[in-house]
């Protein structure tokens, strides 16, 4: 018997489907039943390495780790990864196609369509429900003939549909009944139920709003989810940088990100938000700088054009000073890169630009050629000096998703990749990143490595020892598992999950299965 579906779609970007999608995939796991999430296309830098080596959205990740399974290829076939000049590589079915326009993309909507019906058709034979995200909003247009993401997912699948539109931003009513308007009549049937998200204060104020909303549609609202500063889900959306809140109001260590243009997997810097002490904060104007004690370059999918306006914004140069007068620097992925002597790029594979000069703060070079390496890794510190003092085979989980080739003018390395999960286990270890001499220079391949709590708080004592700072560490952080319950519990108590059990008719499938059993 086919797995049942449930879909979650939008008014617009950045309203909540995503969140919304991990709170139910851990509510149905919570409850007995084998899920998965998956999102037909996606766009995002944010990207994840799967088990086998593929690469998807980080949000499906996400939210395959709140259904306790393994994320696939399947979950997400086609991403989408904005590049400059107004194109995107597409990644379908988890490795490089190709990168194309808007016009050249419409052409490849056959193929994609074909991988987008497989990967639901085998996940609906494998789990007992699919939870399936939309992407933006179904009543876009101008996108409509082409889309694969929205009511033509739902549509194949026959899925019962919950819209979600954000309270937060105001406007939500109308959002809901004009997306609800501008749909096709068999389009506007598959929706079950209204979820308001993002709500603050008392919800008897609401009343009133929403029994207009049932009686003019006739469709019931399913929940009402407040909004919450507590629960520390990854965003998918570069959006949520320019969102407040987003560090410690009483800080002793003031960290930067540098947000460029094309910022990918910015969720590596998310567990220095948890920890007590730390300001994280993501700059795109020089002036917003001061005198931080950490600046991070993180990753870019277009490495040499985001370099490029750093130097156009002086930003590169405030990096260069800075580091003069003391502060340390931490490059990941396109960030490492940046960090080196120079780039090339003689296929002109990420930019028009052949050639251009890194920052020159390490004794490293980078050629952009070759096949995209992407991997699942687990690695150890290898070289205990500088940043990375007291870190001496500290235990690294993270990935690698990068294009360029990086030379190291440099022996001992500061990180060995000891095995690869898509390699076979024989596979020789590797070597990894770049430390300078006086060990304030970091760079890496390795996405994730915040994430390794030994690590992030090794590097953080040694960032306050420079300034002469003490730091008192978070002793009783929530793991992720723990995370994922907690905005469960959350989503639970705020939705009518007896509506959303009726909808699915995943309450008949499952006593069937245990029958089985």
């Amino acid at each position: 018997m086919q797995g049942r579906v449930i879909m979650v779609q939008g008014t617009a970007s950045h309203v909540g489907k995503s969140i919304l999608v991990s709170a139910l995939c851990r509510i149905f796991k919570q409850d007995g039943y084998k899920v998965c999430p998956f999102k037909a296309q996606n766009m995002s830098n944010n990207s994840h390495v799967t088990p086998s080596g593929g690469e998807i959205g980080r949000a499906q990740a996400v939210q395959a780790e709140a259904a306790g399974v393994d994320s696939r290829v399947e979950m997400n076939p086609v991403l989408l990864k904005p590049e400059a000049d107004h194109t995107s590589q597409v990644v379908l079915m988890g490795k490089p196609l190709r990168s194309a326009k808007a016009l050249d993309y419409f052409s490849l909507k056959t193929q994609l369509w074909e991988s987008v019906q497989a990967s639901l058709d085998i996940l609906r034979e494998q789990y007992d429900i699919v939870v399936i995200e939309g992407a933006g909003s179904p009543a876009e247009i101008n996108l409509k003939a082409n889309e694969i993401v929205n009511m033509r997912v739902a549509m194949y699948c026959g899925a019962p549909v919950l819209l979600c539109g954000d309270i937060d931003r105001g406007g939500v009513f109308a959002s809901l009944i004009g997306t609800l308007e501008l749909l096709e009549p068999e389009e506007k049937d598959l929706i079950k139920g209204f979820i308001i998200n993002k709500f603050r204060g008392d919800q008897n104020l609401l009343t009133d709003g929403l029994d207009w909303l049932e009686n003019r549609t006739g469709i019931p609202v399913a929940g009402v989810i407040h909004h919450y500063n507590d629960i520390h889900i990854p965003e998918e959306d570069s959006v949520a940088l320019d969102l407040p809140n987003r560090s410690q109001s009483k800080f002793a260590l003031d960290i930067v990100v540098i947000q460029i243009p094309h910022i990918s997997n910015f969720d590596d810097f998310d567990p220095l938000t948890r920890e007590a002490g730390v300001r994280l904060r993501y700059v795109s104007n020089k002036d917003e700088m001061g005198c931080p004690d950490l600046i991070i370059l993180p990753g870019s999918k277009t490495t040499i054009p985001d370099l490029k306006w750093m130097e156009e914004q002086g930003i590169s140069d405030l990096v260069i000073s800075l580091h003069a007068a003391g502060t340390p620097v931490i490059g990941i992925c396109g960030g490492y890169q940046m960090l080196g002597q120079e780039l090339h790029d003689p296929k002109h594979i990420e930019s028009n630009l052949t050639e251009y000069p890194g920052l020159g703060l390490l004794p490293i070079s980078t050629i952009f050629e070759g096949s995209k390496e992407t991997h699942r890794i687990q690695a150890t510190v290898a070289k205990a000096e500088g940043l990375l003092t007291g870190a001496l085979s500290a235990p690294i989980t993270g990935y690698e998703i990068h294009m360029g080739r990086t030379y190291e003018a440099i022996t001992d390395q500061p990180f060995l990749i000891k095995a690869r999960e898509d390699h076979e286990e024989s596979a020789p270890m590797k070597s990894d990143g770049a430390l300078n001499e006086n060990g304030d220079v970091l760079g890496t391949y390795i996405h994730g490595l915040f994430h390794n709590v030994q690590l992030r708080q090794c590097i953080l004592k040694q960032v306050a020892n420079r300034r002469g700072i003490d730091i008192t560490f978070s002793q009783q952080q929530l793991t992720m598992d723990q995370e994922y319950d907690k905005l469960a519990d959350w989503v639970r108590s705020r939705i009518d999950m007896a509506l959303i059990y009726d909808i699915t008719g995943l309450n008949n499938s499952h006593d069937i299965l245990e029958e089985a059993v």
